[in-house]
């Protein structure tokens, strides 16, 4: 759905300035975790190596304290973020931003905030709205490409204060935004849309660190009528960004597991239909801005928990985009493998590599070469060993 003024944004994906403090069930536990995310087990009396991945979700405490979001995690990494509902932004109300670390190393994968700008030759508007203040919750700022929105705006804005900071390498991604349809066409419209990648490094606790950053650029253009004239307005979004951190030389080595991580987020239906609602209602409501927090809350309640068959499409057209996500990054990242969760009854996508992978009810997944090693005899969690697709 589109308006006047400014689109409805891919939403679910949206990230918010800060980490919040998370509301979390089956949330890591507080083991030790080496780098690369293995964990020791006990056969017999040897010591297994094994990776154990568990199911982070988290709860949204504006929203009845439903389910947002869920992700695997290597056990004993820390999961740091939540839902933020932004106030000023009445088609970008939900925002979403996270980080999850390796407590014992530097490896680290990170979720920022889209970026929703806007753009005009309406020099009368824009002398109302200089460069860097917000017109309807969307940043003034004159279009850019991707490269040039992560080196230029993402990356100075989150890692501009590094020790040492150097940009790398940085190339465009093209298949991951055609991938994305970003920039499909529209109806009186001009839109573009691309992706790109940059590797940048730097100097964190005196540690030498590489991180790959990821980004889409996707926008239009359209003709308004003003008093001077036909001008252009153009509404553009610097959005799916991310980036994967390690200590320098290791990132490569980490990188599919970052992928394992990325993969398996998904978006809950429930909270994906409560926050379309309300975007509808506000734009029913000619885009108003919520004024409060009590405002917000009396906007949630007007939400239908039923999701429409036009919404459940909706959602499921979002899942396959994150899937495309996840297809094009692995083009450029091997060693995943896919594997056939009988008790969820669905794919997942795990680290390669490993001869046996086990998995329970509680969304949790343990991966050995060990032949001998069964988890069921040191826990009651009922674990299954499952096999590649």
């Amino acid at each position: 759905m589109k308006v006047a003024l400014l689109p409805i944004p891919v939403m679910v994906i949206t990230i918010c300035v800060g980490f919040l403090s998370c509301q979390k069930s089956g949330s890591p536990q507080d083991a030790a975790c080496s780098p690369g995310g293995t964990t020791p087990f006990q056969e017999s009396t040897q010591t297994v190596e094994a990776l154990h991945l568990k199911k982070v979700s988290y709860r949204d405490p504006n929203v009845n304290n439903a389910e947002a979001f869920s992700l695997l995690i290597p056990e004993g990494w820390q999961f740091q973020g939540g839902v933020e509902w932004v106030l000023d932004n009445p088609v970008m109300p939900a925002t979403i931003r996270f980080r999850v670390r390796n407590p014992s190393g530097h490896e680290e994968l990170e979720i920022f905030p889209n970026l929703a700008l806007f753009w005009s030759d309406n020099q009368m508007l824009m002398s109302m709205f200089p460069l860097g203040s917000r017109y309807f919750g969307a940043e003034v700022r004159p279009p850019v490409g991707p490269q040039e929105a992560l080196t230029g705006i993402v990356i100075p804005r989150s890692r501009g204060n590094a020790a040492g900071l150097k940009v790398l390498s940085a190339g465009a991604m093209p298949e991951l935004a055609q991938a994305l349809r970003a920039g499909a066409s529209q109806p009186g419209m001009q839109t573009f849309g691309d992706a790109a990648r940059a590797r940048i490094e730097y100097v964190k606790d005196g540690i030498p660190v590489e991180e790959d950053f990821f980004a889409v650029v996707e926008g239009y253009s359209y003709p308004v009528q003003t008093m001077q004239g036909v001008a252009t307005y153009t509404n553009w979004y610097v959005d799916y960004i991310f980036s994967y951190k390690a200590a320098k030389g290791k990132l490569d080595a980490n990188a599919t597991l970052f992928r394992a991580m990325t993969d398996s987020f998904r978006v809950t239906p429930q909270w994906f239909n409560t926050c379309n609602q309300v975007v509808d209602i506000l734009v029913r409501n000619q885009l108003k801005f919520i004024q409060s927090m009590g405002e917000l809350s009396r906007y949630i309640s007007q939400t239908n928990s039923e999701i429409s068959d036009s919404m459940m499409q909706s959602y499921n057209e979002r899942q396959k985009i994150y899937d495309r996500i996840g297809e094009k990054i692995s083009e450029t990242i091997r060693g995943t493998e896919h594997y056939y969760n009988p008790i969820e009854g669905s794919e997942v996508e795990l680290p390669g590599g490993y001869k046996h992978v086990w998995t329970n009810a509680g969304g949790e997944y343990i991966l050995t070469d060990s032949p001998g090693y069964n988890p069921n005899e040191e826990s009651n969690k009922a674990w299954q060993e499952i096999g590649r697709k």
